[in-house]
């Protein structure tokens, strides 16, 4: 089986996130539920890795919080995306929160929708032309291989 790495980033504030970094918490690990089985027969198994930014991160760098990366791209390359801002909340102070903007349409909170669409993109980058996609491969808890 391929793993398709799926990094999350947001802002963690004294234990506190944004709104839309909450909201998009719940889409990415509903979409990767969605895609754990529709990969599956493909031999292609999603890895989500969620990251914290601190509030001294934040504030260097706002763009990297509530952002997405699926196989080791920013999530608006899958999709012909672009990233956007705009102002969030006390979390995020007066700095603005990441968004993205897609056909006309600015998302402050990731759609879940979306997250799979990019996913899917993304895996059939690493299905080759007569590569194995039987899920015969040994799994254990350090992985699957």
């Amino acid at each position: 089986m391929k793993a398709l790495p799926i990094l999350w980033k947001r802002l963690v504030d004294i234990g506190e996130t944004c709104p839309r970094c909450s909201l998009t918490e719940r889409n990415v690990r509903a979409a990767v539920d969605k895609l754990e089985s529709a990969m599956q027969p493909l031999g292609i198994y999603p890895v989500l890795e969620t990251r914290a930014i601190d509030d001294a991160t934040f504030r260097e760098a706002p763009a990297e919080s509530n952002r997405i990366w699926i196989g080791g791209k920013p999530m608006e390359e899958w999709l012909g995306a672009q990233a956007g801002d705009s102002p969030c909340c006390e979390v995020c102070g007066d700095l603005p929160c990441r968004t993205m903007e897609l056909h006309g349409q600015t998302y402050e909170a990731i759609p879940e929708d979306l997250i799979v669409k990019a996913a899917m993109i993304a895996a059939s980058q690493l299905i080759a032309p007569g590569a194995a996609t039987s899920a015969s491969s040994s799994c254990s808890t350090s992985g699957c291989r």
